[in-house]
């Protein structure tokens, strides 16, 4: 199944250039990460440079890159969303 534009879950970065679709996907993950329901979300990209770019920022902030996958005219890169640990109680 492949996640649609329109999903609230998902970058539609078709067509922009390096930085945007990082900075799209930045910007999504702040937005869910206090959403328990949300476990990943997709950035759809046509710029050759995400490749390295998603990884890298997953890398970085803590997130977990699932993978990606071929599209035809786009790349979907799956970025799996890691929520920090709930300090534990009594300490």
């Amino acid at each position: 199944m492949t996640a649609g534009a329109d999903d609230p879950a998902v970058v539609d970065a078709r067509g922009q250039r390096c930085p945007l679709p990082v900075i799209r996907l930045a910007r999504l993950v702040r937005l869910v990460e206090d959403d328990p329901t949300v476990l990943e979300v997709t950035v759809l990209a046509t710029d050759p440079a995400a490749a390295h770019d998603v990884p890298a920022w997953c890398r970085m902030r803590g997130h977990r890159f699932v993978g990606a996958r071929d599209e035809g005219d786009h790349t979907a890169y799956v970025v799996g969303v890691v929520r920090p640990s709930a300090p534990a109680a009594g300490r």
